[in-house]
């Protein structure tokens, strides 16, 4: 077991003495043996990415409940990373993971109401892999467009098992969806499954990776757990609410615990094919645990949660095994990043980086290969917040290796502080003034990359010509609430006759009349008691650009649609 404080210690020892924490001589050895010969071969790539998993839900990192054997052993028999930092929000850490660049520059700065959908111009990882003779895969949650040319199916993915929008039982889902009878859609086709949601994951990853096992494959293995609703069977979360903690503790718990299970049915079924040496595994969460709402469980001292730039928001239990090129029981104590992964990966990979593309992030490798080269200090930033675009420090801080600079104005150091409850900004108003300076020439520049304006919709397009709008990617409103009124903004491919289906929420109880508008085409329709559906069989729509609208009205109330399908005849 470690804590993040005996963490920072080893940091301010390791300080000046090279980049990771000692190894042992043998270890150093070994892992210098182990490059050469068949570890010249291009390597398996699985990067595993929980959702809302905080940095204190695991054994590794203190839990005094939890046991998670699996994914502790990745750290026990690789490397962990000490100081590994992501957003303080779920979609803009998969857009920076994805892309080795600032989620700002991507067009993702939120996770609903379209603010989650990335730029298809951006080159993802799959994308550069491919060139390299790489299988690619996807199983979970992508969360950065449900559409092409934003799915990732379009983004270098060639095998696909997604859940669409952010996350299950939310308004981008089907209903009748569940953890336990997830609805997904493999290659883009709907399908229902009757098992728990990441076991499902789990046997697609490994199915992908038995019929791929003579080539290099990367298999990316996002979970929607524990991701709320805490929706896990019993037999998981009865052993923690038989230690006494609450329901939620309990169900979370059980939800990291099913976790471990399928990575450690994903670890065995590597030994099995002998794919375990040269097989590059990763593990880490896209950001803090939700500490509200009857859920406040171990965090490790450490200040904040999901959404803070405090470190329980933006600090990730990162773990990374290579057995052909990582020694045993390493440490690397400085600071690294999620826009670092990418470079990493395509430099283990021997694949080049996509030209013409500005990369954020660094390559580890050379603290990885403990390769003694200089490792020029830098200052990392992070920002979220609900809003159509950033705001100059709004929930934002620089971050170096010692120092942290939060909303412009409270400093911390973390080495001395590492749970940031001191502020020290009235004693280092020259630190203050540096990382302040840093902060708004890196916001000027990732806000001026291509703005904010989210992707079109696409309507029409040969590639996908039948597709539903959801919730989760409307706009001109903040919420998914029955009595908010949001509208899509889209783009017509080709003109020409459209079907069109409403479908309102469940709750609908009185008689009213259904509207549909775009780009001056205007229809409505009576919809008696008790329907929830409206059919415009043939509907004429001119190519081009518009604001897509559609809701339900009773006397002066308004409610939201939940579905827009949208087919082309």
């Amino acid at each position: 077991m470690h804590t993040r404080r005996q963490f920072m210690k080893q940091v301010a020892l390791a300080a000046g003495a090279g980049a990771a924490l000692p190894l042992t001589e043998s270890c150093s050895q070994l892992s210098g043996e182990l490059m050469g010969g068949r570890g010249a071969d291009r390597p398996n790539i699985i990067l595993i990415l929980t959702d809302d998993q905080g940095y204190g839900d695991l054994s590794l990192t203190g839990n005094p409940h939890l046991k998670t054997p699996h994914i502790d052993s990745l750290a026990r028999d690789g490397l962990f990373f000490t100081q590994f930092l992501v957003c303080p929000c779920c979609s803009p850490t998969r857009a920076s993971i994805l892309t080795g660049r600032y989620n700002y520059r991507t067009r993702v700065c939120d996770t609903y109401c379209g603010r989650s959908m990335m730029d298809p111009a951006e080159v993802t990882i799959a994308e550069a892999l491919r060139p390299a003779g790489y299988r690619t895969g996807i199983f979970g949650k992508w969360h950065l467009g449900d559409h092409w040319p934003m799915r990732a199916m379009d983004q270098g993915f060639e095998e696909t098992l997604v859940h669409r929008g952010g996350g299950m039982r939310q308004p981008s889902d089907e209903p009748g969806t569940s953890y336990f009878e997830p609805i997904l859609y493999r290659n883009g086709r709907q399908e229902q499954f009757h098992r728990y949601c990441m076991d499902v994951y789990t046997d697609a990853a490994i199915d992908f990776i038995e019929r791929h096992r003579r080539e290099p494959f990367f298999v990316y293995l996002p979970t929607n757990t524990p991701h709320m609703p805490l929706e896990v069977p019993e037999s998981y979360a009865a052993p923690f609410r038989a230690m006494g903690l609450e329901d939620n503790v309990a169900r979370t718990y059980g939800m990291v615990a099913n976790i471990d299970e399928n990575v450690g049915r994903l670890l065995g079924r590597l030994r099995d094919l002998n794919l375990e040496a040269n097989t590059i595994v990763i593990f880490l969460s896209d950001n803090g645990g939700v500490m509200e709402n009857g859920n406040r469980r171990y965090n490790d001292d450490l200040r904040g949660q999901k959404t803070d730039v405090f470190e329980g928001g933006i600090l990730s239990p990162c773990v990374m095994r290579w057995p052909r090129r990582i020694a045993p029981g390493s440490r690397i104590a400085r600071m690294a990043a999620h826009i670092d992964l990418m470079p990493t990966l395509l430099e283990a990979c021997g694949a080049a980086p996509p030209a013409g593309v500005r990369l954020d992030g660094r390559s580890l490798m050379p603290l990885i290969d403990r390769r003694g080269e200089p490792w020029p200090e830098r200052t990392l930033f992070f920002q979220w917040h609900r809003g159509t675009a950033p705001e100059l420090y709004r929930n934002a801080a620089a971050r170096t290796e010692q120092w942290k600079l939060v909303g412009g104005a409270q400093l911390y150091d973390l080495k001395a502080d590492p749970g940031e409850q001191h502020d020290v900004a009235a004693a280092h108003s020259d630190v203050v003034a540096r990382l302040r300076a840093e902060y708004e020439a890196w916001f000027r520049d990732v806000c001026s990359t291509r703005g904010f304006e989210p992707p079109r919709i696409t309507l029409g397009a040969p590639q996908e010509i039948s597709l539903t709008l959801t919730r989760q990617d409307w706009l001109g409103t903040i919420g998914w609430s029955d009595n908010e009124v949001g509208h899509w903004s889209v783009r017509v491919a080709a003109a020409g006759r459209y079907s069109v289906t409403l479908r309102f929420p469940a709750s609908l109880s009185q008689a009213g009349q259904a509207h549909f508008r775009l780009a001056g085409v205007a229809r409505d329709c009576p919809m008696p008691r008790g329907t929830t559906e409206c059919l415009f069989d043939s509907v004429e729509l001119p190519a081009g650009d518009g604001k897509l609208e559609a809701w339900f009205s009773a006397g002066d109330a308004r409610t939201g649609v939940m579905f827009v399908d949208v087919q082309r005849l």
